[in-house]
């Protein structure tokens, strides 16, 4: 017990271990959440993505974001259609794989162009991230559908909810943060 009062290393990480699994539990269950939308119903993956990368910085909303693909390739069902479209690995090799990695390289690239910016900053920041995430996303898909539908399929029907959940992660933005101060005091 004293090692825990002289030195806080062991409550630090344990304090972090908390929140990379709360994370994770975070963006599972943004993954199972759909919301009606049209074309498509969305799901709220880049909401929570875009809110934990401007929350927790980069180093640990990438840990987060980590962890969380390697539950999935463990194969829990944590990602939006499972255990129905497949498990593990093979569900991540499928058509929206390239999202899953697009997620990661935003989590940490939105945490590191959003630190000390105001709103405007971090709402370029959350564009950036979203390029990133269709980039990966289309690149992968390509092997999936042909060239001339890509962006009709990969693009096309999530752009304005994604949109849509960038504004209201940069609306809630003061709120959420007052609550994490209040929750770490």
């Amino acid at each position: 017990m004293n090692a825990l009062v002289l030195d806080g290393a062991p409550l630090r990480a344990a304090r972090s271990a908390a929140i990379l699994v709360s994370g994770v539990l975070l963006i599972t269950l943004a993954a199972k959440i759909q919301v009606p939308f049209w074309p498509v119903p969305m799901t709220l993956h880049t909401l929570v993505i875009m809110a934990l990368a401007l929350t927790l910085g980069p180093r640990l909303a990438a840990a987060t974001v980590l962890s969380y693909l390697a539950a999935g390739a463990a194969g829990l069902p944590v990602f939006s259609g499972t255990p129905e479209r497949g498990l593990g690995l093979a569900y991540m090799a499928g058509p929206t794989g390239g999202y899953l990695a697009g997620y990661l390289v935003a989590a940490g690239l939105v945490g590191v162009l959003a630190a000390g910016r105001g709103l405007l900053g971090r709402i370029g920041a959350m564009l950036v991230g979203l390029a990133v995430i269709y980039g990966f996303g289309l690149a992968w898909l390509a092997v999936f559908v042909p060239a001339d539908r890509l962006l009709a399929v990969g693009v096309g029907p999530f752009l304005i909810g994604d949109v849509v959940k960038v504004g209201l992660v940069a609306a809630g933005m003061p709120a959420l943060r007052r609550a994490l101060r209040s929750i770490a005091r």
